[in-house]
């Protein structure tokens, strides 16, 4: 072959290959970006999510394939949850995967009755979805943005971090809360010793094993008020049969009543009595069906266990 022609065919080859790569270029730079959860996150200016999930290392698992469905906290859910920035990256991991499920749920596919859901954490804990008209909760707190879909997933925004059980039941919950819950967990210990296992007594064995059940958990300040109302110093002066009674006087057995379906009216409760429910503005109130019993404010709602849902009140209610 004449010189001329080989350099004739190089060229040729040359300006073909070159064609090709300019074509290869322009078409990675009219790709679309990304738009997996993280960038729709990002995008929705859910910065605080999106810097926790990269600390946790979580990023190319929310970049994954999928389908998921998210449900994602505000800056502000972050702000007021404040992670301490030693926070375990195992913890924050748990956490954030448990806000997360397989599959993507648009809001009009959530079941108008309260349905139970494993989340991605470690421990797998719960999830408890519910849509009423076209509001959709999870674990009673009410989605503000719903559908943020993405290529992996959707992403409903909520207002609070939530928080698992990490496998605890109501005892190890209030157990974990101290010094919270110190005096309740003092006051079921009182009234569970020396009981038999599976007698109705065991206010502690109950409160582990009963599934489903709702309990209004005095804090510490209850109690102190409490003591002062009887004309008490100590739990221990309380009779115990009056303490068992009243610690059942605080718990709904077989079924969990979150925020969001906290209504008015009468609740029955474990001893057998009713307890009366006020609504009014948004703020919720309970009171005994004693004749000295004083009005609960509800003081913090839906703290997570494995076996059921706990609201904080700032009285002890009487039967």
């Amino acid at each position: 072959m004449k010189k001329s022609q080989v350099l004739r065919n190089g060229a040729i080859a040359l300006a073909a290959f070159t064609l090709m790569g300019s074509i290869s270029s322009c078409k990675k730079k009219n790709d679309p970006a990304p738009n997996t959860l993280v960038e729709v996150a990002n995008s929705a200016g859910l910065t605080s999510l999106v810097a926790t999930v990269e600390a946790a290392g979580l990023t190319n698992t929310l970049r994954g394939p999928g389908p998921f469905t998210v449900f994602a906290p505000t800056n502000a859910a972050f702000t007021t949850a404040a992670f301490p920035s030693n926070t375990p990256v195992a913890t924050l991991q748990s956490v954030l995967l448990y806000h997360v499920f397989d599959g993507k749920v648009l809001a009009a596919a959530v079941p108008t009755t309260l349905t139970a859901i494993a989340s991605k954490n470690a421990t797998t804990d719960t999830l408890y979805v519910k849509r009423v008209g076209n509001d959709v909760f999870v674990n009673g707190q009410r989605v503000t943005t719903a559908n943020a879909e993405a290529s992996n997933g959707v992403a409903h925004v909520i207002g609070r971090v939530l928080i698992p059980a990490g496998g605890r039941n109501i005892v190890q919950v209030a157990v974990a809360a101290a010094p919270a819950l110190d005096s309740l967990v003092r006051a079921v210990t009182l009234a569970s010793a020396g009981t038999a296992a599976g007698s109705a007594d065991n206010i502690a064995e109950i409160l582990s094993t009963i599934n489903g059940a709702t309990v209004f958990a005095p804090t510490n300040q209850a109690f102190t008020d409490l003591l002062a109302q009887l004309g008490y110093t100590s739990l221990s002066q309380i009779p115990v049969a009056t303490l068992r009674a009243v610690l059942k006087h605080h718990v709904v057995g077989g079924v969990r009543v979150f925020s969001n379906d906290v209504a008015a009216g009468n609740v029955g409760m474990a001893n057998g009595t009713n307890a009366v429910i006020a609504v009014s503005g948004g703020n919720a109130t309970i009171k005994g069906s004693g004749a000295t019993s004083v009005t609960a404010t509800i003081v913090a709602t839906d703290i997570m266990a494995k076996n059921g849902v706990v609201h904080l009140i700032n009285k002890v209610i009487l039967p």
